[in-house]
């Protein structure tokens, strides 16, 4: 991946020398070319019996795209945001230039806009990145204040968090997170990310709240709650579509063969363990992560819905969840969870320990195992962050998908133990009617956000992969 990021600028120039030359679709190629290449690897290795890497892994080519968009049945979104060199106060300086958005519908038709993003640093002094991680701080000024962008060299401004790693949401321990009052400052970046991601492609996207909608994201658009955008009338984008994400095209061909030879039929679900002790990071003391009440109560829910006695308590030790979790159809972990932003394999999900094992189920030791899974839900904070590459996000749920689940459900910040409890309960309701967890999600959104309209408690979750 490193060597890869060293010619991410090549890409790049390239599918601008193509648009310039109207060459539309051979620059979505090149896109596609030009992320998630690692990732694919692993997922060619794990879905190809007689194995050759070469022809496995290979870029699709147009013909391939658009069949990977009708077997999905729906309106793939890729996003490819270029970077340019400018002189800023004397010296050279790599600055967000174009963003380029293509939309492949499920007839094979493929459209293309151009936002240009020039105006973002020359006028208005921000980022795309900057938007996005203010949109997810919902008025809390600290957390504004703990955003940085740096220029390294010719790689885009990124946004940087000084919390030390394993305790990266420990200070949000508390069985209920209320937000600031003044949340409501949250909507300005909200619309105006609306406004540079979908307003250009509005026209494109399915009028039935049915349909799916599928979002590539590109660099911190990973982090974005897609969900919570707000168009200029004021409506959130999950009461128009049902949606979900991927780190690339290419990785939806692998994710749909993996659904297609589900063997397993369990259903494992975990609520509250004994919680373990992690370390501060700070002076490296270990302390207790607090007990989740509503977790357990939403696991006994869940359970009730799929007919499944779920490991509470003392029951969910590391070593009977993983064994288990290599036998189940469907995961349900609700716990603690946290995102190491220096080392995103030491990202961890808590389960009980036990004498052979310290109950951080960490995303290198997801990586190594060999599931089988149509579904796994994180519901624990942060689970869907990971370190952003030009191979996409590394952490919690990568490890998933490599290790074989179709899809995941995950995490972008910490989330409400509460609310999201309520949340999930009505996601399994509407999956088990529909049988579609994109369509779930999204009546599971709307009927929490009924109750509760801050998005902060009901738009932080986000479904990769495969939506049946």
């Amino acid at each position: 991946m490193t060597l890869f990021d060293q010619y991410r600028r090549t890409y790049e120039r390239l599918q601008s020398v193509l648009i310039a030359r109207d060459r539309i679709e051979k620059a979505l190629e090149i896109a596609e070319r030009g992320r998630a290449r690692a990732f694919v690897e692993l997922l060619a290795r794990r879905v190809s019996e007689d194995f050759d890497l070469a022809s496995a892994s290979a870029p699709p080519d147009l013909d391939r795209i658009r069949a990977i968009a009708r077997l999905q049945n729906a309106a793939i979104v890729q996003y490819s945001i270029v970077l340019d060199e400018f002189t800023v106060g004397g010296s050279p300086q790599w600055r967000e230039s174009q963003l380029y958005i293509w939309v492949i519908r499920p007839t094979g038709a493929i459209a293309f806009r151009r936002v240009d993003l020039t105006p973002l640093w020359q006028q208005q002094q921000t980022s795309i990145a900057e938007l996005i991680y203010k949109s997810r701080c919902f008025g809390d000024f600290s957390c504004y204040s703990q955003f940085e962008t740096a220029g390294r060299g010719n790689q885009p401004p990124q946004a940087i968090d000084p919390r030390p790693p394993r305790s990266f949401n420990l200070g949000a321990q508390a069985t209920h997170i209320e937000p600031p009052p003044e949340w409501e400052a949250t909507y300005d970046e909200l619309k105006q990310l609306h406004q540079l991601l979908i307003d250009p492609i509005a026209d494109l996207l399915p009028t039935d709240p049915n349909r799916h909608v599928i979002f590539i994201p590109q660099d911190s658009l990973f982090l974005l709650p897609f969900p919570a955008l707000i168009d200029e009338n004021g409506r959130y984008l999950i009461e128009k579509h049902a949606m979900l994400t991927a780190p690339s095209i290419q990785v939806l061909e692998f994710t749909r063969q993996q659904s297609e030879v589900l063997a397993n039929r369990e259903v494992l679900i975990v609520g509250n363990p004994e919680m373990p002790l992690v370390a501060d990071g700070v002076g490296e003391r270990a302390i207790a992560l607090k007990p989740l009440p509503y977790a357990e109560r939403e696991a006994q829910e869940i359970g009730q819905i799929l007919q499944a006695t779920p490991l509470i308590g003392k029951k969910a030790t590391e070593t009977a969840v993983v064994e288990q979790m290599q036998m189940a159809r469907l995961i349900h972990l609700a716990t603690h969870g946290s995102f190491d932003p220096q080392q995103a394999l030491d990202s961890w999900i808590a389960l009980t320990p036990s004498p052979t094992d310290d109950g951080l189920l960490t995303a290198a030791e997801i990586f190594e195992l060999d599931l089988n899974a149509e579904l796994v839900v994180l519901s624990a904070c942060e689970t869907g962050r990971g370190k952003i590459t030009g191979d996409g996000a590394i952490g919690l749920s990568r490890s998933l998908i490599s290790a074989g689940v179709a899809s995941v459900l995950v995490s972008l910040w910490s989330v409400p133990d509460d609310t999201t409890a309520v949340l999930m309960e009505e996601f399994y309701q509407h999956w088990l009617v529909s049988g579609d967890k994109a369509q779930a999600l999204r009546q599971a959104m709307l009927k929490t956000m009924a109750n509760d309209p801050n998005p902060y408690g009901w738009a932080a979750f986000t479904l990769i992969g495969e939506a049946e």
